[in-house]
């Protein structure tokens, strides 16, 4: 696993990570203590909800602890504004379409395909990471490869 965070990025891990490790994983323990003592813990529902809670919040933990461990921290304040990067913003054509649209490349983190907010790690992403403006480029697509042209960099978020 390997992810380009902004260290904006790398603090909502770690805070979550505090979090988990610390009130989660007291809250769980606290709902195991509860549901064991009402008796038979095989057929007790609330002593298997507890401990698939904790199951859940373990494997939040390691996916978080991984996250933070292999990830590549960039500072986006110091990136070329004139090319795409993390958080930059351009109006791009999707050339066999003729489709025109704003997008915003971002972390992994803060992906949201609805609203254009596309990862720097997609195959799209890849593609435009480090074109300016003018730049027409073949994306490497599962299924069919497609164009796109950077019509302009318009900024960094």
């Amino acid at each position: 696993m390997h992810n380009t965070l902004t260290a904006e990025n790398v603090k909502k891990l770690r805070d979550e990570l505090e979090y988990r490790m610390t009130v989660k994983r007291a809250e769980i323990a606290r709902e195991k203590l509860e549901a064991a003592a009402h008796g038979d813990r095989s057929e007790n529902a609330e002593y298997k909800e507890a401990c698939a809670n904790y199951r859940e919040n373990d494997n939040r933990i390691q996916y978080l602890m991984t996250m933070l461990s292999t990830a590549t921290v960039i500072d986006d304040e110091e990136l070329d504004k004139s090319v795409l990067g993390i958080n930059s913003k351009a109006k791009v054509r999707f050339v066999e379409d003729d489709f025109e649209t704003v997008i915003t490349l971002v972390t992994t983190m803060d992906l949201d395909p609805d609203n254009m907010m596309i990862s720097i790690e997609s195959d799209l992403g890849k593609a435009l990471s480090g074109k300016k403006a003018g730049a027409v480029v073949e994306v490497a697509a599962p299924g069919e490869n497609y164009t796109v042209e950077v019509l302009e960099v318009l900024s960094n978020v």
